[in-house]
């Protein structure tokens, strides 16, 4: 169980793609006071990315890029893409031995996905036991800093799935996708997960109501806030922070 909040990351996507008014919302999303922000890899031509990573960066905000390709030449471009835009994290993606080397000599983290990924949107497959493992061979590898879990993109136990990927790796694990009510956001927290990703589900408008994106961030992070003080009051002494 986790005694303190997860990283919010904001994703400036849409069904996995960056949206394409991405720089003009990105003032929305600083205004709502977020420092995690991220987009995907396709979505906008690289000229584009590479002003809002730049408008990410100058603003201080963490710079995350999340790989959607599904094939290993593609995983190879979006890796090389990532050093040239200057990312801190380079998420998804499932194949180290092919990303690792483009990385080296970087200060880029590496979150690849644990399991089987399919289609676009991604989707996880798999059981519960087959994805722990991959994510336990994952986090082995050096180089790896950290693991990103397509947990509500699994057709089975989400909640014990996220629970037992935590548990199995000392690296830290963030949950992408679809976490779009407050019971998700919950047991994403309960997990121990040391971050989780939203974009599709603010667009939408699923916390608020409100077509307004800073209020819905708002929304958002005011859920987080309770949900992880209502976590804290119900762990056991030794799980609270001191």
């Amino acid at each position: 169980m986790a005694a303190m909040a997860p990283d919010f990351i904001f994703m400036l996507t849409n069904q996995d793609r960056t949206v394409a008014d991405a720089l003009e919302r990105l003032q929305d999303v600083l205004g709502a006071g977020v420092r995690h922000i991220g987009f995907k890899d396709i979505g906008l031509p690289f000229t584009q990315l590479a002003e809002l990573a730049s408008a990410i960066k100058a603003a201080g905000a963490a710079l995350y890029l999340e790989v959607v390709s599904l094939d290993e030449d593609s995983e190879r471009r979006s890796a090389q893409a990532a050093v040239e835009l200057g990312v801190n994290v380079l998420m998804g993606g499932t194949r180290p031995s092919t990303v690792l080397p483009i990385l080296a000599g970087t200060a880029i983290r590496y979150y690849p996905f644990p399991g089987r990924i399919v289609g676009h949107p991604s989707r996880l497959e798999g059981t519960v036991e087959t994805i722990v493992d991959s994510a336990h061979r994952l986090a082995a590898i050096d180089g790896v800093s950290g693991l990103d879990l397509l947990a509500y993109r699994f057709d089975g136990d989400v909640e014990t799935l996220m629970s037992r990927v935590c548990a199995a790796v000392h690296k830290p694990v963030v949950i992408a996708g679809s976490i779009d009510r407050e019971e998700r956001m919950a047991a994403v927290v309960r997990s121990g997960a040391a971050g989780f990703t939203i974009g599709t589900a603010a667009f939408n408008s699923a916390f608020s109501g409100s077509p307004d994106l800073r209020l819905e961030i708002a929304a958002e992070l005011a859920a987080l806030r309770a949900i992880t003080a209502r976590v804290v009051r119900t762990a056991p002494p030794a799980l609270r922070p001191i």
